[in-house]
């Protein structure tokens, strides 16, 4: 991803994708996690408490090859996980009262580095988070189903939908 598709996102319709249980969470999971333009995307994810958005990241790290406990980073900001050859992080900006604790963190230097970074809550970082590659909104339908639409904003986020789109439970 060069800087200047961070810097002029793009505009391409949205895929949206019917979970009907955790189980196809984990085969979603799965089957991103096998493209190769996951490695230095962002991916901001949105949606209620409770929707589903730290299962969701625990399934792709676990598809991903992280092994052991994955927490959620609630308390901690953020969980930096190091596989041979990819480093994650996974935020969650929840207890964010105001956008400029995500630079006094130091967070600037995580997102302008190599690797895939995952951040539940980014609207409570706006204004400092780099343009997401693909915003993820989990809406819940009931206890077990999700709707989920995923949206577009660089060529790395284009590629990184282009296979979705040909999944049974696609609707764009």
């Amino acid at each position: 991803m060069s800087a200047v598709d961070r810097h002029h996102p793009i505009v391409e319709s949205s895929l949206t994708l019917a979970w009907a249980d955790e189980s196809a969470t984990h085969a979603f999971a799965a089957h991103w996690a096998a493209q190769p333009a996951l490695a230095n995307a962002f991916i901001a994810l949105h949606g209620d408490l409770g929707a589903g958005k730290t299962t969701l990241v625990r399934h792709l790290l676990q598809a991903l090859g992280v092994t052991g406990r994955i927490k959620s980073p609630t308390y901690a900001v953020v969980e930096p996980y190091e596989l041979d050859a990819l480093n994650i992080w996974h935020f969650d900006f929840y207890r964010f009262s105001d956008p400029r604790e995500w630079e006094e963190a130091g967070f600037r230097d995580i997102f302008a580095s190599p690797g895939l970074k995952l951040a539940e809550w980014p609207e409570k970082a706006v204004g400092m988070l780099p343009v997401a590659d693909v915003d993820l909104h989990i809406r819940t339908l009931d206890d077990a189903s999700r709707l989920v639409t995923l949206t577009p904003h660089t060529a790395t986020g284009v590629a990184l939908l282009q296979p979705l789109r040909h999944l049974p439970e696609a609707a764009t």
